[in-house]
């Protein structure tokens, strides 16, 4: 028995289909020389959201990113940011939704950044969203690329809340004697 040639098309038609649907979504390397550092302007962004230790990124046409650390660091900007070693989200013209591995450290808590956004057109700030509170900076500080900062992370922060502060009187005698 020979197979219907026009069930045979329409499952060979829908194997392409489901293929070129998984390639499309996929994240993959950009190979064409392009740096995330030049990407993030392509979407609205500036350059310095992320540290100079990039060492890998892959991006999918539907927006989907993965962002590769030499290793997990920090960068001082108006407040401490963590970048983990592995960053995912989505990049979209003006904003980067589904966040992960970017912190904000905010008094003692290391809080995990949900969504980066700008507004558009364009203006001198940028948005972290925190939770429900989005956090209004001054985009300048984000426009070059920063080198990562030595001896900073947010694991073991806990063990702040257990220190005892200095008295302020012990410290100055320290520094007469």
């Amino acid at each position: 028995m020979v197979p219907c040639p026009e069930a045979l098309l329409r499952f060979v038609f829908s194997l392409t289909l489901l293929s070129a649907a998984a390639f499309a979504s996929s994240p993959f390397p950009i190979s064409n020389g392009t740096t995330v550092f030049d990407l993030l302007p392509q979407f609205g962004l500036p350059s310095g959201l992320l540290p100079s230790s990039v060492r890998n990124f892959s991006f999918a046409n539907d927006g989907r990113f993965v962002v590769e650390m030499e290793k997990p660091c920090s960068i001082q900007f108006d407040y401490l940011v963590y970048y983990e070693r592995k960053i995912t989200g989505t990049l979209k013209y003006g904003s980067i939704t589904n966040l992960k591995g970017i912190r904000v450290k905010r008094l003692f808590l290391w809080l995990d950044v949900e969504e980066i956004r700008v507004d558009l057109p364009p203006s001198y700030y940028i948005y972290f969203q925190v939770g429900l509170i989005n956090k209004k900076l001054d985009a300048g500080q984000f426009r070059t690329v920063h080198p990562c900062q030595n001896g900073v992370s947010c694991e073991g922060s806990w063990k702040d809340l257990l220190k005892v502060p200095t008295p302020f009187n012990e410290v100055t005698m320290l520094l007469t004697e």
